[in-house]
């Protein structure tokens, strides 16, 4: 090899540990949602009953992976509507709500 080629040669080597990905941080995993507090709903109502078995079984599939983020947001949502309607002394209409989404989703409790 010529003499003016060896630093070119080691600079070629040099840059060959470039070409290698560097390692990428990852963030930690966001933390689990909280489920919704309805602890205002009124004593011994049915849709109280409902609303909070409801609750109590989609946040334990929720912790447990059977439910994914989406899923457990979009529910949440639609029991929130229903607690809103049986905080207010209307039973039937959040009875009702909680059956809909429970058609929606196809969960029934």
């Amino acid at each position: 090899m010529h003499r003016s080629a060896w630093p070119l040669a080691a600079l070629a080597l040099a840059l060959c540990g470039c070409n290698q990905d560097a390692p990428v941080a990852s963030a930690p995993p966001p933390p689990p949602q909280a489920a919704a507090d309805f602890s205002n709903l009124p004593p011994g109502a049915a849709c109280t009953d409902k609303i909070n078995r409801y609750q109590f079984v989609l946040s334990t599939d929720h912790q447990t992976g059977n439910v994914n983020d989406s899923v457990f947001t979009a529910i949440e949502h639609e029991l929130t509507e229903a607690a809103a309607a049986c905080s207010a002394g209307h039973d039937q209409e959040a009875l009702d709500l909680v059956r809909a989404s429970e058609d929606r989703h196809g969960y029934h409790v």
